[in-house]
């Protein structure tokens, strides 16, 4: 059978909403600057939705269960995330963004493309299972050599997880080489969509309040026609 051709992202945004979403591997510091960026706004007055990936209370519970036997598939790896986000979507991002909120998603579409094509699942496949969302208003991704992000892993927390270290790939049987190798499969997947996805690619080895200066600058430009609320 032969796949149709990858759809990705269709939808432009037609919400009075705004979606800012922040994506990169593991330790590059993406979810510390969301965070920063979530208070910053609720400061400021602007009316906040935070979401985070793997996070449906319809799905999380199935997900941690098959995750803990081991029978996963690549395919069935994706398609679970795919119902996990595909409810978040529809019951709370939407919603939202419908409402004039600004939605701030740890992870978006994105990390599942990475991820996914990591396992090995093809890319036109795995682009129009989420060919229903939106794009978002701005795509932050945060760059980082791998070795940088792999050190602030790794020190943080010696006791890597199955999956997310990668093991059901059969990479090593050494769960922090096979983290390695599984990392770098998903920054080659993350450097090449940068220019196709139209990424706003942050250098995540500078400080925390120098990405952060970017990051609301970039925010800012976003939000000059913005209007919030019942404030109208």
């Amino acid at each position: 059978m032969r796949l149709k051709k990858a759809r990705g992202l269709g939808r432009t945004m037609q919400y009075p909403g705004r979606l800012f979403i922040v994506e990169g591997t593991d330790g590059s510091g993406k979810s510390t600057q969301i965070y920063l960026l979530k208070r910053w706004l609720e400061d400021n007055g602007y009316p906040v939705f935070f979401t985070e990936w793997n996070s449906s209370e319809l799905i999380k519970s199935a997900t941690r269960r098959a995750k803990k036997k081991n029978r996963l598939t690549p395919t069935t790896f994706s398609l679970i995330h795919a119902c996990d986000f595909a409810d978040r979507y529809e019951t709370m991002m939407l919603p939202h963004l419908r409402a004039g909120y600004i939605v701030l998603a740890d992870r978006y579409v994105y990390t599942a493309y990475a991820r996914d094509m990591a396992r090995g699942c093809a890319p036109e496949w795995v682009k129009n299972v989420y060919s229903f969302a939106v794009k978002p208003t701005l795509s932050f991704y945060f760059q980082t050599p791998l070795d940088v992000s792999l050190d602030r892993i790794l020190s943080g927390r010696p006791d890597l997880k199955y999956h997310e270290a990668g093991m059901d790939l059969g990479l090593s049987s050494d769960p922090a080489k096979s983290f390695k190798l599984f990392q770098g499969m998903i920054k080659t997947h993350y450097d090449n969509m940068i220019g196709e996805e139209h990424f706003h690619v942050v250098d995540a080895t500078k400080s925390v309040e120098q990405q952060q200066q970017v990051v609301r600058q970039q925010v800012l430009a976003k939000l000059e026609d913005y209007i919030i609320p019942n404030q109208v």
